[in-house]
C-alpha cells in the first residue's frame, strides 16, 4: 500500500491554475477627430476646386478687390470708398492684399476653403453634442456636400456669405453651451460680415429663453452683441457706418419695380437649392414633423435665415447660402432617428448632386469675365498706371483687372441708379440713387476728371441716354475713341494719346 501524500502536497494539487481568458477586452475608443477632420478637410478642398479655375467669380469679388486695394492705399471706408456692406470682409481682403499683394485673389480663395471647413467643424460639434458621434459626422459631411448646391457664381465666390457662415454657426454653438457673451459676439461678427447674419440672433434668443433668461445672461448677450458693432462703427465712421449698412438702402430694399423678374429669380434659385437638398428633404419632412428631437431652435434658425433671404426682395443665389447650415443640422437630426441605410442613401444622393454642381462649376463658361478682361486690356493700353478711370457699369472687377484706380468712390453704376439690385426697368435712374451721391460724384469728376470713361451699360436701363448728369459730363469734355463688345470708351477731348491708340 502506497503511503498517503503529505497534507501540504494535497493542498497544492487542489489549486487550479487560471484558465486563459475567453472574453475579449474592450477595444480602445476610435479617435474621432483624427479620422473625421482629414475627411472634412478633403471635402472642403474638393468642393471649392472650381473657385480656383478663374481669377474671380462674381462682381462682388471684384468690388471687394477694388475696395481693398483702395483701402490698402490709404482710403477710408464709408468715406473715400463705399459699399452697402459692413466692414469685416473688406478688412479681410485688405489684410490679404497687404500680406500677399493685390494681384491675385488666391489667398482669399484659400481662406474661403478654411471658412467652409470651420463651419462644418462647428456643425459637427453641435450635432455630436446633441445626438452622438454618428450624427456629428453626418452633419459635417452633409454641409460640405450641400455647400455647392447653387449656381457656381454664387457658391464659389469668396464673398460675404462664405465668411459669415462660420460666425452664425459659432453663435448657435456658444448658445448651446450657455456662453451668452460669446454667442452675442458671434452674432455681431456675422452681422459685420453681412447684415443678414444678424438673423442668427433668433435661435440664440430662443435658447436663452429656454435656459431661463436671467437678467445677467441677457446683459451678457447684449454686451457681446453690441461691443464689436460699436467698435467697428467707431473705427470707421459712425455716421457713414450707420448710413451705408442700415439706413441708406431704402430704394435697394424696395419690392416695387421688376417684380416678375426678381420673383422668377427667387423661384429658380429655390428650385436649384431644393435639387441639391434632395437627399435630406424627405427624412426632414417625414421625421421631424412627428418626432420630438429637441430641434425647435434649428427650425427657428432656418426660418430666420429664410427671412434674411427675403430681405430686399432680390433673391440672389448667394443669399441662399445662409440656409445651408440649419438644413444640414436638420438633416442630421432626422437621419439619426432612421435606420443607418437611410443615412447612407441621403449622403449618397447629396454626393451625386454635389458632383453635378462641381461639374457645372468646372465647365460653365464665364462670358462676363471674358468681357471684363477684354475691356481691362483696352483700358491698360489707353492709360498709364497713374491715370484714374471711370467704368460706368456693374462690373467693378474691370478696375482690378486693368490695375487702374477708380475716379470715384462709387464703384458701380448701381449706387448711382439703383441698378445694382437687379432692377431692370421702372426703379432705375438718378432719382432712385442712394441719397446724396450725385453731388459727391459730380464733385469728384470735376476735381479729378478721369483720363478714360468706359460706358459698359450696353443698352441696360442705366445707359447715359437715361442718366442726364452723366450725359452732360460726356458731352462737355469727352469723345468716343473705341468700342469693345458694345462698351464705348471715351477719352478727354484733345487727348491725343488716347485718340490715336489702336481701336
Amino acid at each position: 500500500m502506497l503511503a498517503e501524500p503529505p497534507a501540504s502536497l494535497r493542498s497544492v494539487r487542489t489549486l487550479r491554475l487560471p484558465r486563459p481568458r475567453t472574453e475579449h477586452a474592450p477595444a480602445p475608443p476610435t479617435p474621432y477627430w483624427p479620422r473625421l477632420l482629414p475627411l472634412l478637410a478633403a471635402l472642403a478642398c474638393i468642393t471649392r476646386i472650381p473657385s480656383f479655375r478663374w481669377p474671380l467669380w462674381s462682381p462682388d469679388e471684384g468690388y471687394l478687390a477694388v475696395q481693398a486695394r483702395m483701402l490698402a492705399d490709404g482710403g477710408e471706408l464709408y468715406e473715400t470708398v463705399v459699399d452697402r456692406k459692413p466692414p469685416l470682409v473688406p478688412w479681410l481682403y485688405e489684410g490679404a492684399f497687404v500680406l500677399f499683394g493685390d494681384a491675385t485673389l488666391l489667398p482669399l480663395k484659400v481662406l474661403a476653403v478654411a471658412a467652409q471647413l470651420l463651419t462644418a467643424v462647428i456643425l459637427v460639434c453641435i450635432a455630436r453634442r446633441r445626438w452622438g458621434d454618428g450624427a456629428g459626422r453626418t452633419a459635417g459631411v452633409l454641409y460640405l456636400l450641400l455647400s455647392v448646391g447653387l449656381n457656381p457664381e454664387d457658391v464659389q465666390a469668396a464673398t460675404f456669405e462664405v465668411f459669415m457662415l462660420p460666425c452664425t454657426a459659432a453663435a448657435l454653438w456658444c448658445a448651446d453651451r450657455r456662453r451668452w457673451r460669446a454667442a452675442g459676439a458671434a452674432v455681431a461678427c456675422a452681422f459685420l460680415a453681412k447684415q443678414t447674419g444678424g438673423a442668427a440672433l433668433v435661435p440664440v434668443a430662443w435658447l436663452l429663453w429656454q435656459a431661463g433668461g436671467a437678467r445677467r445672461d441677457v446683459l451678457r448677450l447684449g454686451v457681446g452683441l453690441g461691443g464689436p458693432v460699436l467698435v467697428a462703427a467707431a473705427v470707421t465712421n459712425p455716421a457713414g457706418f450707420l448710413f451705408w449698412t442700415v439706413t441708406g438702402s431704402g430704394a435697394y430694399a424696395s419690392f416695387t419695380g421688376s417684380e416678375l423678374h426678381v420673383l422668377f429669380r427667387g423661384l429658380t434659385n429655390a428650385a436649384i437649392l431644393a435639387a441639391a437638398c434632395a437627399g435630406i428633404i424627405p427624412p426632414v419632412v417625414r421625421v421631424l414633423r412627428i418626432a420630438r428631437t429637441g430641434s425647435t431652435e434649428l427650425w427657428l434658425w432656418l426660418a430666420s435665415s429664410a427671412g434674411a433671404v427675403l430681405v430686399g426682395f432680390h433673391f440672389f443665389g448667394h443669399y441662399y447660402l445662409q440656409l445651408m447650415p440649419p438644413l444640414a443640422l436638420l438633416g442630421a437630426a432626422a437621419l439619426q432617428i432612421l435606420p443607418r441605410e437611410r443615412t447612407l442613401t441621403a449622403v449618397s444622393v447629396s454626393a451625386g448632386a454635389c458632383a453635378l454642381f462641381l461639374t457645372w462649376g468646372m465647365l460653365a463658361p464665364r462670358p462676363e469675365l471674358a468681357h471684363a478682361e477684354r475691356i481691362a486690356g483696352e483700358v491698360r493700353a489707353r492709360t498709364s498706371p497713374a491715370d484714374r478711370v471711370l467704368v460706368w457699369g456693374i462690373h467693378p472687377e474691370t478696375y482690378w483687372l486693368a490695375d487702374r484706380a477708380p475716379a470715384s468712390r462709387y464703384l458701380t453704376a448701381g449706387l448711382l441708379t439703383n441698378y445694382s439690385g437687379g432692377r431692370n426697368g421702372p426703379q432705375v435712374g438718378e432719382k432712385y440713387a442712394v441719397d446724396g451721391v450725385w453731388p459727391v460724384f459730380r464733385g469728384e469728376l470735376a476735381a479729378g476728371p478721369p483720363a478714360l470713361i468706359v460706358d459698359d451699360s450696353r443698352g441696360k436701363p442705366f445707359a447715359p441716354q437715361r442718366v442726364p448728369s452723366l450725359r452732360r459730363i460726356l458731352a462737355a469734355g469727352y469723345e468716343p475713341v473705341a468700342t469693345v463688345e458694345g462698351a464705348v470708351l471715351y477719352s478727354r477731348s484733345g487727348d491725343g494719346r488716347s485718340r490715336s491708340a489702336p481701336g
